[in-house]
């Protein structure tokens, strides 16, 4: 198997990372306006900080401000016969138990020739949680304003952080509750320096999030 992990730079991400051979690249998607990812809001620059001490290299994904879903799938299709031509076999996905989620990838990929892989689907969240929690060094980098408050961003991902959940809160964020970005664990050659910076609230959808700035220190 050659394969491309779709990376989101947080916890899932890296732990499907760690569960799995054959991974030979890093791929994520920046907003062209923004230069940062689009749902997690962490800076172009720290994932490829994140990468280098990963030791793999990470491909860049740019979409348009407010992509259409239309827009977004042409540019990921792109993507997937440019890893096809290059001889990749698999996308690696670090999904646990959407499984609309699961059927939309399955759909996109059924037009390419890649096969994706799920290491770490149907794992309980509680027991994974529990686990990267105590394995990993991951920061709280966007959180959903319908259920937390903005204290929560910035936080460290730790034992703490789960005990504070609200109880309809999957442990795991699944349901996009949380995200987070991962500094330290298992795969990673070295730590990745970071601090905390301003958090702000954006509309993100139908919703509003709370984002907390994660920056190199100088």
């Amino acid at each position: 198997m050659r394969a491309v992990c779709s990376w989101s730079g947080g916890k899932d991400a890296a732990y499907a990372l760690a569960e799995l051979d054959g991974v030979e690249e890093l791929l994520t998607t920046v907003s062209s306006s923004t230069n940062r990812s689009t749902m997690h809001g962490v800076r172009r620059g720290l994932y490829e900080r994140q990468a280098d001490a990963l030791g793999l290299p990470i491909e860049f994904v740019t979409l348009p401000r407010e992509p259409t879903n239309e827009t977004y799938e042409a540019v990921m299709a792109e993507a997937m016969d440019g890893y096809a031509e290059r001889g990749f076999t698999h996308v690696v996905f670090a999904d646990l138990f959407l499984e609309s989620v699961r059927v939309y990838r399955e759909e996109r990929l059924a037009e390419s020739d890649l096969d994706g892989c799920w290491p770490i689907w149907g794992r309980d969240t509680s027991a994974v949680a529990e686990t990267v929690a105590d394995a990993y060094e991951a920061t709280v980098v966007c959180v959903d304003g319908e259920v937390f408050d903005a204290s929560f961003a910035g936080r460290t991902f730790d034992a703490e952080f789960l005990a504070d959940l609200p109880p309809d809160v999957d442990p795991c964020g699944e349901n996009g509750e949380f995200h987070t970005f991962v500094t330290h664990g298992p795969t990673f050659e070295e730590p990745v320096d970071v601090q905390t910076g301003e958090t702000v609230t954006r509309a993100a959808g139908d919703g509003e999030f709370h984002y907390c700035d994660l920056v190199a220190p100088e």
